[in-house]
């Protein structure tokens, strides 16, 4: 099962990647970051990604009804496209045994990625990630 580098270096291999960063979603720190971030600031990248990742685990039209004890270990959300004129960003919630506070941040080029097959691939890493 890969880590933190391994998935993010295998996510990078989706057809169109710029950029892959692992981000806690709560305190907006990037826990790893491979190729180019948006804007140039990793950083700064995994804070705005956390805040729009915040923002749509704790609304409660997306997120699904009925949450219990059991459910709080799953990601509230399992992912988030915004499209822009020249790329996509897909957000993927990651599982944890903990808290599931962490996404998959995959920075798409438009005219080179295919966002349906990028989702397949990010789900997929997420799943087998290992964190801790």
């Amino acid at each position: 099962m890969p880590g933190i580098d391994e998935s993010l270096l295998e996510a990078m291999r989706v057809p169109g990647a710029r950029g892959v960063s692992l981000v806690d979603w709560i305190s907006g720190l990037a826990l790893g970051t491979v190729g180019e971030a948006p804007g140039g600031d990793a950083e700064a990248s995994a804070a705005e990604t956390a805040e729009l990742a915040r923002l749509a685990a704790e609304s409660g039209t997306l997120a699904p009804a009925g949450r219990g004890a059991a459910a709080d270990k799953e990601p509230p959300v399992e992912d988030l496209i915004v499209t822009t004129a020249d790329s996509y960003h897909l957000l993927r919630f990651v599982g944890t045994p903990f808290d599931s506070t962490v996404l998959l941040h995959l920075w798409l080029d438009r005219n080179d990625g295919n966002l349906a097959l990028a989702r397949i691939r990010l789900a997929e890493t997420a799943d087998r990630l290992v964190l801790g």
